[in-house]
C-alpha cells in the first residue's frame, strides 16, 4: 500500500517472496494483509509505516496485496481485512483482525522482541 506520509513505503511481499521475506527472516515480521477496497487498511498502512521508521532494525514490516496474493491469503485464513499477523522463526506468533490504534499495535509488536 502506498504511504502519504513521511514515513518510508512498506516492503511489498508476494506469495512468490513470501518464504524468503517473512517466514526466513531473522527478525521479527509484521505482515499487513490488505486490499485496495478496504476503507480501514489505509489509515492502519500509515501507522504501520511509522511504526516501522521507529523499530528501525528490530522488526520488519511488510504488507500483502490480498487481491494480488490470492495463496499466501488462503494459506493463513485471512477472511476480515486489515489483519496483521506477527511472525518470528517462520511461525505466527501474533494477530490483530481490524483497525487499531497506533499504540495499540505498537504495545502488541513489542511484546515479539528481544528485550
Amino acid at each position: 500500500m502506498l504511504q502519504e506520509s513521511g514515513a518510508r513505503p512498506l516492503t511489498a511481499v508476494a506469495d512468490a517472496t513470501f518464504a524468503e521475506a517473512v517466514l526466513a527472516a531473522d527478525r521479527p515480521v509484521v505482515v499487513d494483509f490488505w486490499a485496495e477496497w478496504c476503507p480501514p487498511c489505509g489509515p492502519v498502512s500509515r501507522s504501520l509505516a511509522e511504526l516501522a521508521d521507529e523499530f528501525g532494525d528490530r522488526l520488519s514490516v511488510v504488507t500483502v496485496d490480498t487481491d494480488a496474493n490470492p495463496a499466501t491469503t488462503r494459506a493463513y485464513g485471512v477472511m476480515s481485512l486489515p489483519t496483521l499477523l506477527v511472525f518470528s522463526g517462520g511461525e505466527v506468533v501474533g494477530s490483530i483482525v481490524g483497525a487499531r490504534p497506533k499504540n495499540h499495535l505498537r504495545l502488541s509488536f513489542a511484546r515479539h522482541l528481544e528485550p
